[in-house]
């Protein structure tokens, strides 16, 4: 007897965001990664086009990171050079893209300045060849100092520069615009908050395929159903032609796994909880697999077991076996 496959009609499909500029377009990367344009929800190749696989972004920092030391531990030797730690990422992890966040700009920390925080930027950017991602310390008017030189120094880059929030979207949105980079629209966990979001940021004349969504996701245990919610929302909205809710989007998988008490403490505190790197790995993996089927389009991550697990991943659930 014969089975009929029921499957979805969409209406349109999620939008594409290219990173990074080749020497020929205006920069000095020696590879670009375009993500989105799936025309079915996550890996359904039966009901659509899947065009483009997510991406693994690996995490560096313009300081020294209090990291657990499972993770630290693969950095060794490196982690006060952004340079030298972004090319073990992408030489020996496998990293598609390098995600610098700027932590040290931070008033209450380092308190670096626009030039200390360029610099970095600027040795990271000749040590690998791979696009970059932006992030700044979270404090909004430094950040807005910060990101706003960056985005001027590496003009033509092509970067994906973050965050823009609904409170504080307008400086970010306007260096990027200027100097031509994508944008990072971070909303709190809210469908209606992240349209909106969108719709102020494309107002401004930046065009809808330099946006990338930032939910703002929760870890494995800590929020990811509801994380998973949101997301699915959005792809549902973008394949029903939603042009606001159609960005691809961005998870900080590695911040939020790791946060968890589960994934960071000790196993001679919690012995029946297993060993600890293991137990941390499994929790950053779970957690990337989890909403990369949710729509995630990038994943930035931080131990590289971690990401050579979602790789493999990856590979696996790219394959059409459309019937």
């Amino acid at each position: 007897m014969a089975v009929n496959i029921v499957k979805e009609k969409t209406l349109s499909k999620v939008g594409q965001v290219t990173l990074g500029a080749t020497k020929e377009e205006g920069g000095s990367r020696t590879v670009t990664y375009t993500v989105g344009g799936d025309a079915a929800l996550p890996f359904h190749h039966f009901e659509g086009e899947i065009v483009n696989r997510p991406i693994v972004a690996m995490e560096v920092q313009d300081i020294v990171p209090s990291w657990p030391e499972t993770i630290t531990k693969h950095f060794e030797g490196v982690l006060d050079k952004p340079g030298e730690w972004a090319k073990k990422c992408v030489d020996e992890y496998g990293a598609d893209v390098i995600y610098v966040r700027l932590e040290g700009a931070h008033p209450d920390g380092d308190n670096k300045s626009p030039e200390d925080c360029v610099a970095a930027v600027k040795e990271v950017l000749g040590a690998v060849g791979v696009p970059l991602i932006i992030t700044g310390c979270e404090i909004e008017d430094k950040d807005n100092e910060v990101l706003t030189a960056v985005a001027e120094a590496f003009a033509g880059e092509n970067l994906l520069i973050g965050f823009a929030e609904q409170e504080n979207y307008k400086s970010i949105t306007a260096a990027c615009m200027v100097h031509k980079h994508n944008v990072i629209a971070r909303s709190p966990l809210d469908i209606n908050i992240c349209k909106q979001l969108n719709i102020l940021i494309s107002e401004m004349n930046l065009a809808t395929d330099r946006i990338i969504i930032d939910p703002s996701i929760g870890g494995l245990g800590y929020g990811i159903e509801y994380a998973y919610s949101i997301m699915e929302r959005a792809r549902l909205g973008a394949l029903q032609g939603d042009k606001m809710l159609s960005m691809p989007i961005l998870c900080t998988v590695g911040k939020e796994a790791w946060r968890a008490k589960e994934a960071s403490a000790s196993e001679e505190e919690y012995p029946g909880w297993g060993v600890e790197e293991d137990r941390g790995i499994l929790w950053e993996a779970s957690t990337a697999s989890a909403l990369m089927q949710a729509g995630g389009s990038i994943l930035l991550m931080r131990h590289p077991k971690a990401v050579d697990i979602v790789k493999k991943a990856i590979d696996q659930l790219m394959v059409d076996n459309s019937y």
